[in-house]
C-alpha cells in the first residue's frame, strides 16, 4: 500500500512553499547571528588575545555572503527544503546537521585556495559551535510560529471530500496529518440521503451549493469502484467551477512499491510498483559494487585462502558450496558459500532452514556461520553481476514459492538485486526469524534506497552485523 508521505509529495511541494519561505528565512537569520557572534567573541570580547591586530570587518562580511551561498548549495544536496511532509523531527535534525557540515567543509575548501586573506581559525571553530545552537533554536521558533499561523486559519486550503468510503476517510486523515501545511478538511459529501454524521455537509447533488457556502478551495473525489456514474455526474457538475478537483482512484488500494503517476505523451499512467534503480541510480550502484567488490577481494583474499584450507582440513568434501537462489526479477542464479555443513546435509531432510545447534554443521562450519564468514565467496556473485553488496537477501526457489503464497508483498523484494547484506540483516532479522519483519525492512530499504543508505548498511554490517544471535 502506498505510504502517506509518498502519496502526497506532489501536493505538499505545491502548498508547502510558505513553510519553506519561513524556514529558509529562519536559517539565514541563524547563520548570520552565529557568524556575527563568533566574530564578536573572537575580536571584540577577545576570549583569546589578538596578536596581530584587528582584521578588516568587511572581509568577514564578504565571507558571510559566501557562507549563505554555500548553504543554499548544501541544502540542495541534503534536500533540506524539498518537502516537509512526513519528515520526523529526527530526520529534520539529520538533514539540518548534514547541511551545516557540508557548508563548513565547502567553506574550508574555498578559503584554503584563497591565499590573499588568512581567516581566524578560532572564529571558524566558534562558528562551528554556535551555528547548530542558533539553527536548532531558531527552527523551533519558526515551527512554533508556522503552527500558530495555521491554527488561526492563516493561508488555509479548505478541502471537501466527495465520498464516505474507507479510502475517503484515509485521504482526510492524511490531510489532517499535514494541517501545518495549510490543509483543512471541512467535511464530506455522501451519496443518497444526507447522513446524520455532522461531518457530512450534503449530498453529491448539492455539491455546488456546499462549495459556495463553505468557501471550498479543493475537492478530493474518492468513490468506491461501482460508483462511476455518480463520479461522472459530480465531475460534470464541477466542470465550470473554479474549485480544484483531485481524483483518488480506487486502484490506490493496489499501489505498492514506489507507486506513482507517469505521463505517456500526455496520457496519465498509474504506476503500481517499480524498482528505484533506474537510469543513473542503477549505474552508480553497479560501479560502487564492482569497485568495493574488487577492493574487498584484494584485501580479504589471503584470509579467504586460510578459510578454504581450514574447510578442507576439518571435513571431507569441496571447499565451496553453491545453491540455487532467486534474485532480481525472479531470475535464478547459483550463490556461492564456503561449505559449512556435511556434503549430504539435506539427503534425508530435504530443503529446510538451518536451526540453532544444527547437527548437520561441521565443527569449523559452525564458526563460519556464526561469524557470517561463510558468505565471503558471494563477492564473486557481485562481480558476476548476480548480486549486490547491499540488498534483500536471496532465498531458495522452494521457499519463495511457499512465502509468496502466504505473504502478498513477498515478491516485491525481487524489484532490487539481492545483496550479501541488507537492512533487515543489520537490524537482526536474519536466519529463522519473522518473515513479515524481513519483508517490512526489505521494502523499507527499496522504497528509501540511496547510496548513503548502502554505505550505512555496510558500516553497520562491519560494526554489528557479522556476529548475530540469529546466525547459525
Amino acid at each position: 500500500m502506498a505510504r502517506p508521505d509518498k502519496e502526497h509529495h506532489v501536493v505538499l511541494r505545491r502548498y508547502g512553499q510558505l513553510n519553506v519561505l519561513f524556514l529558509l528565512g529562519g536559517d539565514v537569520i541563524a547563520l548570520i547571528a552565529a557568524w556575527f557572534m563568533a566574530y564578536w567573541f573572537r575580536f571584540v570580547a577577545e576570549i583569546v588575545p589578538v596578536p596581530s591586530g584587528y582584521p578588516d570587518f568587511i572581509v568577514y562580511l564578504a565571507s558571510l555572503f559566501l557562507i549563505l551561498l554555500i548553504w543554499l548549495i548544501a541544502s540542495g544536496i541534503t534536500r533540506l527544503y524539498q518537502y516537509r511532509a512526513g519528515l520526523h523531527h529526527t530526520q529534520e535534525v539529520i538533514r539540518l546537521t548534514g547541511t551545516f557540515v557540508w557548508t563548513v567543509l565547502l567553506f574550508a575548501f574555498f578559503t584554503f585556495f584563497y591565499r590573499q586573506q588568512s581567516y581566524s581559525r578560532l572564529l571558524v571553530v566558534l562558528f562551528i559551535v554556535l551555528g547548530p545552537v542558533f539553527l536548532f533554536s531558531v527552527r523551533r521558533l519558526v515551527w512554533s510560529f508556522i503552527r500558530r499561523l495555521r491554527r488561526r486559519g492563516m493561508d488555509m486550503r479548505r478541502i471537501l471530500i466527495a465520498g464516505t468510503t474507507p479510502i475517503a476517510r484515509r485521504v482526510a486523515a492524511h490531510l489532517e496529518m499535514y494541517r501545518y501545511l495549510g490543509f483543512q478538511v471541512v467535511g464530506y459529501l455522501c451519496e443518497g440521503d444526507t447522513a446524520e454524521d455532522a461531518s457530512v455537509l450534503g449530498t453529491l447533488e448539492e455539491v455546488r451549493e456546499v462549495v459556495a457556502r463553505e468557501r471550498i478551495h479543493e475537492i478530493y473525489v474518492a468513490f468506491p469502484p461501482n460508483s462511476y456514474a455518480a463520479q461522472e455526474e459530480l465531475l460534470n457538475a464541477l466542470a465550470d467551477s473554479s474549485v480544484d478537483v483531485r481524483l483518488v482512484p480506487d486502484i490506490v488500494e493496489h499501489m505498492r512499491l514506489n507507486a506513482g503517476i507517469e505521463e505517456l505523451d500526455g496520457l496519465p499512467v498509474i504506476l503500481l510498483s517499480q524498482t528505484p534503480l533506474l537510469g543513473w541510480n542503477q549505474w552508480v550502484k553497479v560501479m560502487v559494487d564492482y569497485f568495493l567488490g574488487v577492493l574487498a577481494l584484494l584485501v580479504l583474499s589471503p584470509f579467504m585462502v586460510v578459510i578454504a584450507l581450514m574447510v578442507k582440513w576439518t571435513s571431507r568434501g569441496p571447499v565451496l558450496y553453491h545453491q540455487e537462489r532467486m534474485g532480481l526479477d525472479g531470475v535464478r542464479f547459483r550463490m556461492y558459500k564456503f561449505r559449512s555443513m556435511r556434503v549430504d546435509a539435506e539427503k534425508e531432510s530435504g530443503a529446510v532452514w538451518t536451526m540453532n545447534e544444527d547437527e548437520r554443521r561441521t565443527r569449523f562450519g559452525a564458526f563460519l556461520r556464526k561469524t557470517s564468514l561463510d558468505e565471503l565467496p558471494q563477492l564473486f556473485n557481485v562481480l558476476r553481476g548476480e548480486m549486490s553488496l547491499v540488498g534483500p537477501r536471496p532465498e531458495r526457489p522452494v521457499f519463495v514459492e511457499k512465502f509468496r503464497a502466504s505473504f502478498p508483498d513477498y515478491m516485491l523484494r525481487h524489484k532490487m538485486k539481492s545483496g550479501i547484506t541488507g537492512w533487515a540483516q543489520v537490524n537482526g532479522w536474519r536466519g529463522n526469524t519473522s518473515i513479515e519483519k524481513r519483508i517490512e525492512f526489505d521494502l523499507h530499504y527499496i522504497e528509501n534506497w540511496s547510496l548513503g543508505l548502502d554505505f550505512k548498511i555496510l558500516w553497520l554490517t562491519l560494526w554489528k552485523g557479522l556476529i548475530n544471535k540469529n546466525a547459525y
